[in-house]
């Protein structure tokens, strides 16, 4: 009785191959995968190796698959698509995709490209290795989609200075979600996002809530992703519009020497800065009416032939539609030997805040501040002294009235008891006690 031999894997695969050339057309792919699935439960030879790797690709661009095999002994390799469809069985392609295209194909590898890569492509790819057991592997392609349209918008195209605006950005239609970052110039901030899922595709929505102030006008705000598909910065901006009320400044054009004199001349040059532009620029004199010489003109105050009567503090005021803001400038007029710069002289002060003086003014203020300082304390010592002397006065005199009324009322009572006296001690007693102890005091004196 003749025993039977059961072929190898390899052996069937050989006899498919020589089936399958001899197969019309039609049944070639049909008759080889046949033959392929009888041979694959015929139990013989050793276990092999197949492994492949994992393939993270942008969408549009290309893919590489590659199924390798160690300790190979010419079985054959055969690559499929998630939906198991044979693309690659050795070197042959039944699949009519021509973005697929072979790379490599040996006893060892099977290696495919896929060109223009698109969402649709995602999921598993197989690669089966004809052996006894037959193996299998599969890798995944993951397709990464950049966000395809980036917009910004904010709510107010002008702001007005301390108001809140509402920033927003959408990044649409990526995957995975997109990552949103706001700044502001160069400053990060930090917004709120939203994200919304619709087939397999990821829209993100950031909100950002911006106080705006007067130094944020022309910065830019800039909304920019982070995105694995992203090389670079992807990213958008738009340039903030902030209205302020007028920032006011007096710069004195001469005296040159800053000294103001008796008999000089005078020019203030009010100087203001707003958006919109200050239309409304006016001089004032504080607490007083202004000198009958002055002369306005625009934002020019000019005082020609200056005297003491001109001393005060003039103001310039500016408004614009936002509000209203002034500077002051404190005048003294110096006698016409003075030689040396007042501690105190044009000061001027911006009213809204400390913030918004500039270093000249602070200058100024500190100068003001410390000559103010040195003249208080003249004056209340000087003050303390001129109490002195005056109580040292009025003690003087009342002393003096003091003594000067007792001697008299001792000569009138002396002299009105030597009216009545015949002599000089009757007149002493009586001076003393009258005429009823005139006894008594005659004993006592002989």
């Amino acid at each position: 009785m003749a025993s039977a031999v059961l072929p190898s894997g390899s052996q069937c695969a050989a006899a498919a191959a020589v089936a399958a050339a001899a197969a019309p057309p039609g049944l070639r792919l049909r008759l080889l995968l046949l033959l392929l699935s009888a041979a694959a439960l015929i139990p013989t030879g050793d276990g092999q190796n197949l492994f492949t790797k994992d393939v993270t690709v942008i969408e549009g661009e290309v893919a590489t698959i590659s199924c390798q095999v160690n300790k190979s002994d010419d079985s054959v390799i055969q690559l499929l698509n998630p939906n198991r469809q044979t693309i690659y069985f050795r070197d042959f392609r039944p699949l009519k995709d021509s973005r697929f295209q072979l790379l490599n194909f040996s006893s060892s590898e099977l290696k495919v490209s896929l060109t223009n890569v698109s969402i649709s492509d995602e999921g598993r790819y197989f690669c089966q290795l004809y052996t006894d057991p037959p193996q299998e592997s599969y890798t995944t392609i993951t397709v990464l989609v950049p966000p395809r349209n980036l917009m910004i918008d904010i709510q107010k195209d002008t702001a007005v200075e301390g108001e809140e605006i509402e920033v927003n950005c959408t990044a649409m239609a990526s995957k995975p979600a997109t990552t949103i970052r706001w700044f502001k110039g160069n400053k990060e901030l930090k917004g709120k996002s939203e994200v919304e899922e619709w087939s397999d595709m990821y829209t993100v929505t950031s909100q950002l809530m911006l106080k705006v102030h007067k130094e944020d006008d022309g910065v830019p705000v800039i909304c920019q992703v982070e995105h694995p598909a992203v090389t670079g910065n992807l990213q958008t901006q738009r340039y903030l519009e902030v209205q302020y009320k007028p920032q006011v400044h007096i710069q004195m054009t001469y005296p040159l020497q800053g000294l103001t004199r008796e008999g000089d001349a005078l020019k203030l040059t009010c100087e203001a800065i707003g958006k919109p532009q200050p239309v409304m620029i006016s001089w004032v004199r504080v607490d007083d009416e202004m000198p009958q010489h002055a002369v306005l003109s625009g934002p020019n105050l000019f005082i020609n032939n200056l005297n003491k009567t001109d001393n005060g503090t003039y103001r310039c005021e500016a408004s614009n539609i936002v509000g209203s803001a002034h500077s002051d400038y404190m005048l003294y007029v110096y006698d016409t030997t003075a030689t040396t710069e007042p501690a105190v002289h044009g000061l001027t002060q911006l009213p809204n805040s400390a913030e918004e003086l500039d270093s000249e003014d602070l200058a100024d203020s500190r100068a003001g501040e410390e000559g103010s300082i040195r003249a208080v304390d003249h004056a209340v010592i000087g003050g303390v002294v001129a109490v002195v002397v005056f109580a040292m006065l009025c003690l003087l005199i009342i002393l003096g009235r003091y003594f000067a009324r007792h001697k008299g009322t001792y000569f009138t009572h002396e002299a009105k008891g030597a009216d009545d006296a015949a002599d000089a001690d009757t007149a002493i007693i009586n001076a003393e006690g009258g005429q009823n102890n005139s006894e008594e005091k005659k004993e006592y004196f002989i």
